[in-house]
């Protein structure tokens, strides 16, 4: 769910008017091109400078649509929101409303690993992180009318979800073979070795002999935790 705690700034870039319009330079430009060196350098790449060359403008030329590059992060953060809605009307199965939004949750983590980053410094909420919110609620909602567990029901998949898009994202900037790399390095250490025939480890000397470790299955722990809500709230 994408509403979270904002700073103590004032005034939400959401509510100011728009900058007067030139070629190249709007306020859909700016956002687009963050997310770009965002996606290809990281969160801490993006700056007003390395936005205006992106841009071929001059730097002071983008506070015409932004007071402080924090306004840049929010609306970056509220732009990948969007990407995580459901477009069509959700489900009327609780569970396969949960699939697809945690699935398009974890899509959207990938293609944007800066978003969990940026999550943790608490941007301002936009309008796509409201109806984000307003949907992951709706689902809950087909299992229960109690707002308080509505939001323990979402905050248990978000958790799940981030975790484990998190991880991908290191396998994905390790790459698979780098992965492969490490286990297999792990197991030529002689003292790994000894430990593990030594009988201490019955259980896991044979998932690291089989190269287990660390793996997982985003959707069956994904059902696991849905079996384990529908045990306790029933299908309306």
């Amino acid at each position: 769910m994408f509403v979270v705690a904002g700073s103590a700034r004032s005034g939400d870039v959401w509510t100011r008017p728009r900058g007067g319009r030139r070629p190249k330079l709007t306020r859909e430009a700016i956002v687009e091109t963050a997310i770009k060196v965002a996606d290809a350098d990281g969160l801490e790449a993006v700056s007003i400078r390395r936005i205006a060359s992106e841009l071929g403008v001059r730097a002071m030329s983008l506070y015409t649509h932004i007071d402080a590059k924090d306004d840049i992060f929010d609306l970056m953060y509220d732009e990948v929101a969007e990407e995580a809605l459901i477009k069509d009307d959700l489900p009327d199965d609780w569970r396969e409303a949960f699939l697809q939004i945690t699935h398009k949750e974890r899509e959207t983590g990938l293609r944007h690993p800066w978003m969990f980053e940026l999550a943790h410094r608490s941007p301002r909420v936009g309008p796509n992180g409201l109806r984000h919110a307003e949907q992951s609620l709706a689902a809950a909602a087909l299992l229960t009318d109690d707002p308080e567990s509505m939001v323990a029901i979402i905050t248990t998949l978000d958790y799940y979800m981030l975790g484990y898009t998190l991880r991908e994202q290191h396998v994905q900037e390790i790459g698979e073979n780098g992965l492969e790399r490490a286990h297999t390095s792990l197991l030529e250490r002689e003292y790994v070795r000894t430990l593990l025939e030594s009988g201490e480890f019955p259980h896991l000397k044979p998932v690291f002999e089989r190269g287990l470790y660390g793996r997982a299955n985003f959707e069956r722990g994904l059902n696991w935790l849905l079996d384990g809500i529908e045990h306790d709230y029933g299908q309306k």
